[in-house]
Parts: structure tokens; sequence; C-alpha cells
């Protein structure tokens, strides 16, 4: 997607061999048929990553069924701080955005030992969420995706909150569309709750793996923001120093992304129900990074 957008050369690195060189290979033929010159190179060595202007990090276990993201905490958090400190050693002016799960809580490791500025490290997690629930409600009104604007925040995980009240349809407020018949209340709620599962529900389908095309697509929405300073409003586990009355943490809330990194956070206003929500959320979140901080010092 980076090669197909001409948003720069690419540098997949993998502590495979073979893996990273054959895919970017792969990749590279397709160039003439695609029409794209960006270069792809692929290495084993983190040195290959040095000076690099953005990083986005998928390394890690995948799920498994019957796992949920909080089930890779401690695992994924070691691969983070290898990654991290490689980042910091060879390219400590990136921007990087952090796929790997349980999504929050990896990217405080990740901001803790690449010793970036907490604005240049954020964490792909609210857009795919968003794009799920908008696809999820498209689907069941049978309308366009592109009809449908909607936040999701918090946690990545079982706590996250999307916020009905700032979803519409073509501008019209989703509440408004449910006092307009057009859809129930009953089915917004099965579809928050699909949402919150999304992950899950495609872990049971593989069974071999996690997802793959959103998560890329959503993280290069992010990419490109920062690349071309497009200043897009875009939701990410992003750092708190007193929005939402959170303080030092990466939670997913609206933000501009530019050329600076995360440029400012948005604070959205949520009704009762939804603070409740989300503080049960920043809650969550606030118990994985406890218990990573019992294994590692952070």
């Amino acid at each position: 997607m980076i090669a197909l957008r001409e948003l720069g050369n690419v540098v997949l690195l993998d502590i495979s061999d073979g893996i990273p060189q054959g895919k970017a290979l792969d990749i590279a033929e397709s160039s003439p048929i695609d029409g794209f010159n960006s270069g792809l190179t692929g290495t084993n060595q983190y040195k290959d990553i040095e000076n690099s202007d953005a990083i986005i990090i998928t390394a890690g276990i995948a799920r498994k069924p019957g796992m949920s993201r909080d089930d890779l905490l401690q695992t994924n958090a070691k691969v983070m701080k290898e990654v991290g400190e490689n980042i910091k050693k060879y390219s400590p002016n990136a921007f990087v955005i952090v796929v790997t799960n349980p999504l929050d809580a990896m990217v405080s490791v990740v901001h803790k030992f690449s010793n970036l500025p907490a604005n240049m490290v954020v964490g792909m997690a609210g857009v795919l969420d968003s794009s799920r629930f908008r696809y999820f409600l498209a689907s069941e009104l049978n309308i366009s995706v592109e009809d449908i604007s909607a936040f999701v925040l918090g946690g990545h995980g079982d706590t996250m909150v999307p916020l009905i009240n700032c979803t519409s349809i073509a501008g019209i407020p989703l509440t408004q569309v449910i006092d307009m018949g057009l859809i129930t209340q009953k089915k917004v709620d099965e579809i928050v709750e699909r949402t919150r599962n999304g992950g899950k529900e495609i872990v049971d389908l593989l069974k071999s793996g996690s997802a793959y095309y959103a998560p890329a697509s959503s993280a290069i929405c992010m990419l490109e923001s920062y690349l071309k300073d497009k200043r897009r409003i875009l939701p990410c586990a992003a750092y708190l120093n007193g929005e939402y009355g959170v303080k030092d943490l990466f939670i997913g809330i609206p933000v501009i992304i530019g050329k600076n990194g995360v440029e400012k956070v948005l604070e959205v206003k949520m009704n009762d129900s939804e603070q409740e929500m989300f503080d049960k959320s920043v809650n969550a979140v606030k118990e994985l990074f406890r218990l990573i901080s019992k294994s590692m010092v952070l």
C-alpha cells in the first residue's frame, strides 16, 4: 500500500531469514504492472532502518482462536522493548505507528524504550475500530460506507467506546436515524458489540492468524497524514497529559496528525453513559500497564 501510494521507499524487517526478502521481491515485481517506483528492501538487520522517516510496528505473536488481545501482553512487551531500543539507536527522529496488540500497552512500551517524544508515537486502533463500526452500520442500513461518520474511542479491546452521539449518516445524527425507524436501538447495540469483537471474529474465521488488510489500510491512512501533512482528524492511541482527566497514558482519542506527528488532542464531549464506558476503558488500559510494569522496568 505504501508503494502503491508512492509514499516513499520501504524496508521490510523480520527476524525470519528469507521472509522479508521474499515478500519485498514479490511486491517489487508487481511494480511494472501497478506503476509504482518505490524501492523495496527486505532485511533481518535493524541497522537497515537507519534514518527512517516513519516506522510501522507489527512485530510480535498474533492472536489465535480463544486468545484475547491481552493474552499477548508479556511476550509482545519484550518484543516492543527490543524494537523500541533499536528505533532509539537507528531512527531517533522517526514517527512511529504501533499495530502490535495489546495495542495501548504496547505503545507505552515503545514510547519508553525508543525515547521518542510522546507526539511521535501513536497506536493504530481507533481508525480500524471506527472503520469496522462504519462498515457494519452501512451493511445494516444498505447504504454507502462513505456516508457514515463515526468515532470509536478508548482502549483497543473489549472496552472500546463507539460514540453513538458522534455518529452520523450523511450528516444526520444516528439518534435521528433510529427515530426515523431506519434502524433499531437494539440493532445498533448489536453492531457496537460486534465492533468490540471485530478482531476476534476474524481470528475465529481464519483460525491461523488475525486481521491483515483493514489494519494495514488504517496504519497507512495515519502514515499518509503524517508524511503529507494532511492534518487529518483520526482516532488513535495517543498520549494524554491531563486531557479527558487522564494523565500519562496512551489511549484511543481523536487527534490531528500532521508533519509534527500528533499535533493536537481533541476533547470530545461524551454523555454520561459514554463517559462511564470511557472511564472503564481507561482503567482497563491502566491495569494492562500495571501488569507490564511488574515484569519490566518502565
